[in-house]
This record gives C-alpha cells, sequence and structure tokens, in this order.
C-alpha cells in the first residue's frame, strides 16, 4: 500500500468526531478561505481558537457568518456539539467535556493565550482519542504545538498550514515539529472534506 493509500485508509478508519482549529496573526483570512471551502452540509462540528484581541470575537463571527455557508457563532458554556462553527469567546479556554459538550474555563492560566490552542487540541486527544482532528493555522509562537502532539499521540489527525501560505510561521513550525502533516489551506480543506463521514 501506497503512502496516499495508507492516508486515505487511517483516515476512514478515525470515524472523526470534532476538528479543532487553531489560528492567531493573520487567522481570520485564512479561517474565512479555509471554512469558506467546506459545504453548508458539513456534518462535523469545527471549534476554533483564533487569537485576537479583547472585544473583536463578536466581530471576528460577524464577519465569518457572512462570508461562508457554514453557521458561525460564539460557543456557549455548556451547549451541546452540533454542526458548525463554534469560537471561543473572549478570555475564556474552549474545550470538549467527555459528555460532548462544550466546556469554557475562565480561570485556568496557560501560556500566553486565553483561550489556549492546547487547551483545546489537548481536550479533544483525551475525549475523542483517534477520533479527533487538529488544525493549526498561522500564528506567531508554538501555542497549539502540545495540542497537536496529543492529538497525534492519540492517533487523531493533526495538520498545520504550509510556511508558503502563513503569515506567520510559528505556530504552524511548532507543529509540523510535533507531528503535523503541513499543507496549504486549500488542500486542509480538501482533507477535512475526505475525513468528514458520508452526508445524506
Amino acid at each position: 500500500m501506497n503512502r496516499a493509500a495508507a492516508r486515505a485508509s487511517g483516515a476512514s478508519a478515525r470515524r472523526p468526531e470534532v476538528i479543532g482549529v487553531c489560528a492567531s496573526t493573520g487567522g481570520p483570512a485564512v479561517l474565512a478561505q479555509l471554512l469558506g471551502a467546506l459545504p453548508v452540509d458539513f456534518p462535523l462540528p469545527l471549534l476554533v481558537v483564533q487569537h485576537i484581541a479583547s472585544g473583536f470575537v463578536d466581530g471576528l463571527v460577524r464577519m465569518l457568518d457572512d462570508a461562508i455557508a457554514l453557521p458561525v457563532a460564539t460557543a456557549r458554556d455548556d451547549a451541546p456539539l452540533r454542526p458548525g462553527v463554534w469560537l471561543a469567546p473572549d478570555d475564556a479556554h474552549l474545550t470538549l467535556t467527555r459528555s460532548r459538550r462544550i466546556a469554557l474555563d475562565r480561570t485556568t492560566v496557560r501560556g500566553r493565550h486565553r483561550p489556549s490552542a492546547d487547551l483545546l487540541l489537548e481536550s479533544l486527544a483525551e475525549v475523542l482519542g483517534a477520533a479527533a482532528v487538529a488544525v493549526v493555522l498561522t500564528g506567531m509562537g508554538r501555542d497549539g504545538a502540545a495540542g497537536a502532539a496529543a492529538v497525534q499521540g492519540r492517533g487523531g489527525l493533526v495538520l498545520a498550514q504550509d510556511e508558503a501560505s502563513s503569515a506567520i510561521y510559528g505556530m504552524p513550525r511548532a507543529a509540523v515539529q510535533a507531528g503535523a502533516r503541513p499543507l496549504a489551506p486549500p488542500a486542509i480543506a480538501d482533507e477535512l472534506n475526505r475525513l468528514s463521514p458520508v452526508r445524506r
């Protein structure tokens, strides 16, 4: 079996449940590009951590909701998982509980950022194991690398934006060093579409 076939076989065995997407500098434009390439009936929830100045998350939610086919909203504590794009609110870590509900944490300190990409991805790895998918996009620093390693270690799929398309190749580089596969955003979207369960 060649590598591409092996990846496809592994992907279909994953039966993914949730996709965690993380970004920082340059992220909003790439999120619009990536998420805009997914169809309106894309069946997997996408939990998104975007490092952004306080007070700007609502504007980003509106921008993405206007720009893409998928519904976009700010994540709410204890909400059940549903298809769509759910962004971490200001000053709150976005995580997943074992009952497959969203949990917001406004007290934990983890690195320089709240929300933290690492905490999101680590929670997906812990709860979902090989059914977790992690995507690390453009940004400064290393947030997301530990989470990417956690998802990788549990058998999940980890993708990162490639250097050529990144505004800042910090977070993606660290994720690649942790085992992520680097791809341009259109290729990441192709991978996500291939991983999603068959839609009715």
